[in-house]
């Protein structure tokens, strides 16, 4: 995709969703942080609803230590790896007491040194709580990247840094939720909705996916 093409790709998300925000419920950089961890390999529906109760009992590092990894496993068992993730969450709110004073770092490095951060975990919050322009790939911008030819990559890392380069700066605020979002309700993965999509004709993907009506007129499943 020329640079050109990006900017316009970029332009219909924005006018289609000018201001797109996180699907993640948070009420503070911690809680944000705690529910990104949460998140891995889960839903943001099912980890909203399994953090509605504990963000009422729980906001800051202290608190969840004091909660324990076998009380905060009691709120979080609806989602996958919820013990290891537990393990994590507590571990994590140890080490912000101990080495930043309960506050959550502004920096990637630091925010990749808690037990069970990783660099998607840091971009999200870096994005979302701090402003940071960071491009945070999951499985959806992965896709997204490579299904559009927007950035191809083989893995997370080479996608980011393809992301990085095309994306024009007036547009890296907002590009992480633009392209999560754009993924999990149109760019879909088993069948994307091509047929309602803005960005078709930027896009290389065939076959394009017809709209259902018109696929069962012509027999199509």
């Amino acid at each position: 995709m020329t640079d050109d093409d990006a900017f316009e790709f970029y332009r219909r998300l924005a006018e289609a969703d000018p201001a797109p925000e996180t699907e993640l419920r948070w009420h503070n950089p911690y809680t944000l942080l705690v529910a990104v961890a949460l998140s891995a390999q889960a839903t943001d529906v099912s980890v909203n609803k399994a953090t509605r109760r504990l963000f009422e009992e729980v906001r800051d590092p202290a608190a969840m230590v004091a909660l324990g990894e076998e009380g905060l496993k009691a709120h979080i068992r609806t989602i996958g790896l919820y013990n290891t993730k537990a393990k994590n969450v507590i571990a994590l709110s140890e080490q912000m007491l101990r080495d930043h004073g309960g506050e959550v770092p502004r920096d990637r490095d630091a925010l990749q040194a808690l037990p069970g951060v990783g660099r998607k975990t840091a971009n999200v919050v870096l994005n979302v709580a701090f402003g940071h322009e960071t491009i945070a790939v999951d499985t959806h911008i992965f896709r997204v990247g490579n299904r559009t030819g927007l950035a191809p990559g083989k893995g997370p890392d080479q996608v980011e840094a393809g992301l990085e380069r095309i994306t024009p700066p007036m547009f890296r605020a907002h590009a992480h939720h633009w392209l999560i979002l754009f993924g999990r309700y149109v760019c879909k993965a088993r069948k994307p909705d091509c047929w309602r999509c803005v960005e078709r004709d930027l896009c290389p993907y065939e076959p394009k996916t017809p709209e259902p009506a018109a696929a069962a007129r012509v027999g199509v499943p």
